[in-house]
């Protein structure tokens, strides 16, 4: 185990019950927030790169709308936070590189979270986040834009496979997880937490 891999899982078993208790159920939408952070929080760092030339003034309202962002993470609001209250430098310097290492940082405690905060994350979801945390921040960011979606669909498959091989289950249910294997992501969890107990 890498020594981050190792800070990150003593990290999310410390925060895991605040976690637990503070998150939506990962079973009804899948880590749709931290997808959704690193896809805002990336168009942000985008517009922001090119105010790091600009006047101070400028560089200081490009990081004020980075920190009102809804999508920022704990490490690019307390990142921000020391470059506003800093000196100019260090405002270049947030917008040239900082962002893009808290935005990082975020983005692997958002990984953390799926892999430690539900003990039911299967082993697609596992073997993915495990595969973003160690690669390079661009895997961590594809991963959770589309990577948790794909291999929650590939574990959810091997739900619904498992329902169809019980014995004596019913036409309807049978028809419903047929329906659902050949249906999109969003269509296999819905069976899984709502469809299958609705026939």
């Amino acid at each position: 185990m890498k020594p981050t891999r190792a800070a990150l899982v003593l990290a999310a078993g410390a925060l895991a019950p605040a976690l637990l208790l503070s998150t939506p159920s990962f079973a009804a939408t899948p880590a749709a927030a931290p997808a959704s952070a690193s896809a805002s929080a990336s168009a942000s760092a985008s517009a922001s790169a090119s105010a790091s030339v600009d006047s101070d003034t400028e560089n200081a309202a490009a990081i004020a709308r980075i920190l009102a962002d809804p999508a920022s993470g704990r490490a690019v609001k307390r990142e921000g936070n020391k470059a506003l209250s800093g000196t100019p430098a260090d405002r270049v310097a947030f917008l040239t590189t900082g962002y893009t290492k808290a935005q990082d940082e975020d983005n692997r405690v958002a990984i953390a979270k799926i892999l430690f905060a539900n003990p039911a994350t299967g082993k697609a979801v596992k073997r993915e986040a495990n595969q973003a945390l160690d690669g390079t921040p661009a895997d961590r960011v594809a991963f959770l834009k589309t990577g948790l979606r794909l291999a929650q669909a590939e574990d959810d498959r091997v739900d619904v496979a498992r329902i169809l091989g019980r014995p004596g289950i019913s036409d309807a249910l049978r028809a419903a997880a047929e329906k659902a294997l050949n249906g999109t992501p969003e269509e296999l969890r819905y069976f899984l937490t709502v469809g299958q107990y609705q026939v």
